[in-house]
């Protein structure tokens, strides 16, 4: 191919190329940084495709003078992800959580709800407990929560050496539950309902058991510290899923599809702060909340912290002017 051709052909690309870099250099065009790096690698071929045919050191220079722009531009941005990262976790988050504050309000009133209701019915007719759960599995609770066993929320066979694989379990099992509590939400909403009130009803149903037995000691001070990341992240992703049932419930003036595209994009961000809840309880559950050290009365004060620390976190973070955008 001539250049001059090979020129008329890309001419137009290489303009709009040049005019993004001008962009990004100036700092004025992060939004469109998704379509840079394809931009540049297409560049980087025409630059390739010059040299091989011997066009004009001219043609050559020009090119490899925006390849080398491109190049500063692409990893100068990649390498902001970390205060991207910091700038979701400490504004964007919480601001995205009271933003969707009609869903969070439904999944917490079914969630907790249930689960408080739940641990009523169970602590004043103690044998509703074997109606909901069968009798092996509440002697195994039993078990874990016996306060002269000399072991916490863990089978007597496991070693507190096992924490670390422990933590790893806590990670995929409270990941499945939020997942599945999410995903359902595209059925209308029904399937996040069914798992929010499903799931309130077993935590209740075990605590009000417990407690009503005399282990309510033993099992309040296990989980009170990371039930205050766990269960509100269950919650959390549980008005995800509500939206996306909302979004196919309601789409107003969008057509289904759109609608459903448009919630996605808050919704999967709302698992994402999720997802670092369920770290965190993981962590607090293997190496914390499974100690027989700490007084229960020490339990209790640091898991009432933990849940006043998660309430201001949502409910204040990111309300600053300094906050990142």
């Amino acid at each position: 191919m001539k250049q001059s051709h090979f020129e008329n052909r890309h001419k137009a690309q290489w303009t709009q190329f040049a005019l993004m870099l001008d962009r990004l250099e100036r700092g004025k065009g992060t939004s469109r940084l998704e379509d840079f790096p394809r931009e540049y690698r297409r560049l980087c071929q025409h630059l390739a495709l010059a040299q091989e045919r011997g066009y004009s050191s001219f043609l050559v220079d020009s090119l490899q003078q925006q390849v080398l722009r491109g190049h500063q531009q692409l990893y100068r941005h990649r390498s902001r992800l970390g205060p991207r990262i910091a700038g979701f976790i400490l504004a964007d988050f919480p601001r995205l959580v009271r933003e969707q504050w009609r869903f969070v309000l439904a999944a917490s009133l079914m969630f907790f709800g249930s689960l408080i209701g739940f641990a009523c019915l169970v602590y004043l007719f103690p044998d509703l407990i074997y109606n909901l759960i069968p009798a092996e599995q509440v002697n195994q609770m039993q078990g874990m929560y016996d306060p002269v066993a000399g072991h916490l929320g863990r089978s007597a066979e496991r070693a507190a050496s096992e924490d670390w694989v422990m933590f790893g379990f806590y990670i995929m099992h409270n990941i499945g539950i939020a997942f599945q509590t999410f995903a359902s939400g595209l059925l209308f909403g029904l399937g996040s309902a069914f798992f929010l009130f499903f799931n309130g009803l077993m935590i209740g149903a075990v605590a009000g058991h417990l407690t009503q037995i005399g282990y309510g000691q033993t099992f309040w001070s296990f989980v009170i510290g990371h039930g205050a990341f766990e269960l509100s992240a269950i919650a959390l992703a549980g008005a995800a899923g509500l939206q996306l049932g909302w979004a196919l419930v309601a789409p107003g003036r969008l057509r289904r599809a759109e609608a459903l595209r448009v919630a996605a994009r808050k919704s999967v961000l709302l698992i994402c702060g999720v997802m670092l809840f369920l770290l965190i309880a993981a962590f607090i559950e293997a190496y914390w909340s499974s100690m027989t050290g700490p007084a229960p009365i020490t339990k209790y004060l640091v898991g009432a912290a933990l849940w006043v620390l998660v309430a201001l976190y949502l409910l204040l973070a990111g309300r600053t002017r300094h906050a990142p955008e």
